[in-house]
C-alpha cells in the first residue's frame, strides 16, 4: 500500500487480473480523478483506465513501469524531457467543462503576504489561456520503463488552467531535487524559459502555505531558509 497526501493506493487481484485501487477521503478529488481519467479514455496518453468507481474508491488498470523518483538522476532527467511531450500533448486538449478551474494566485500571494513569509518577487504573470491540466505534474506521478514514459496517474488535481503555471509549478518542483530539471522540462515542453520561470515564486509561495500549515516542521524551516536566500 503507498500512502499518499490525500489518500491511499494499493494493488488488488481481480479475477486473476492486477488493478490498482485507489481510496480518496476527498468526495470532490474523488470525483475530478474519475472525470478526467474518463475524459483522457481516447486521448491516446498512457492513463489508468477506470474499472470500477463508488464512493470514496476508484479501482483501475494497472500501469508499467516505475516512477521517475525511483530512477538514478540522469535517467530521472531524460524522463523528465520525454514527458514533458505528454505534458504539451495534454495541454492540446480542451478540458472538459466539468472539471475545477484553475488554482486562485491572486489568493495564494494575499494569504502568502498576509503569513509573513520570506520576501518573493510576488507578481501574476500574463495569462496563456485555459486548457486541460493535470494539476500535481511530479516525478512521482509519471510511470516509465526501458526509457518511454509508461503512464501518467494520480488525476485528483485536473483542473482547468494556464498551460505555462503547469509546467512551470512542474519544473521549479523537479529543480528543487536537480537544479538541471529544469531546463529538461522547459526545452521537452518547447516553452519560453522567461514566460515558465516568471511562475517559480507563486509555486514557492504555495508550497510554503502548505508546509505552514500542514508540515511536517522540518521541511517547512528548510523550505523557508530556502526562500530566503532567494535570488535578489
Amino acid at each position: 500500500m503507498r500512502q499518499g497526501a490525500v489518500g491511499t493506493v494499493r494493488l488488488v487481484e481481480r479475477d486473476g487480473r492486477r488493478l490498482v485501487e485507489k481510496r480518496l477521503s476527498d468526495p470532490a478529488r474523488h470525483d475530478t480523478e474519475v472525470r478526467a481519467l474518463r475524459a483522457l479514455a481516447d486521448s491516446g496518453l498512457p492513463v489508468p483506465q477506470v474499472v470500477e468507481e463508488r464512493a470514496g474508491v476508484i479501482l483501475m488498470t494497472e500501469l508499467p513501469g516505475g516512477r521517475l523518483d525511483e530512477g538514478d538522476a540522469d535517467t530521472r532527467l531524460a524522463a523528465l524531457r520525454a514527458s514533458a511531450v505528454l505534458l504539451r500533448r495534454l495541454h492540446d486538449l480542451v478540458a472538459p467543462e466539468d472539471l475545477p478551474p484553475a488554482p486562485d494566485d491572486a489568493a495564494i500571494i494575499a494569504r502568502y503576504r498576509a503569513a509573513d513569509g520570506p520576501a518573493l518577487p510576488l507578481a501574476l504573470p500574463p495569462s496563456a489561456g485555459v486548457v486541460f491540466c493535470h494539476g500535481d505534474w511530479t516525478d512521482g506521478n509519471v510511470l516509465a520503463a526501458d526509457g518511454r514514459i509508461t503512464g501518467v496517474v494520480d488525476w485528483e488535481a485536473a483542473h482547468a488552467g494556464d498551460p505555462v503555471r503547469e509546467l512551470s509549478r512542474a519544473a521549479w518542483g523537479a529543480a528543487r531535487k536537480d537544479p538541471r530539471s529544469a531546463d529538461a522540462l522547459i526545452e521537452g515542453y518547447g516553452a519560453d524559459p522567461v514566460a515558465v520561470r516568471a511562475w517559480f515564486p507563486i509555486h514557492a509561495a504555495e508550497l510554503w502555505l502548505w508546509f505552514a500549515e500542514a508540515g511536517p516542521p522540518e521541511y517547512f524551516a528548510q523550505l523557508t531558509a530556502e526562500l530566503r536566500a532567494w535570488p535578489g
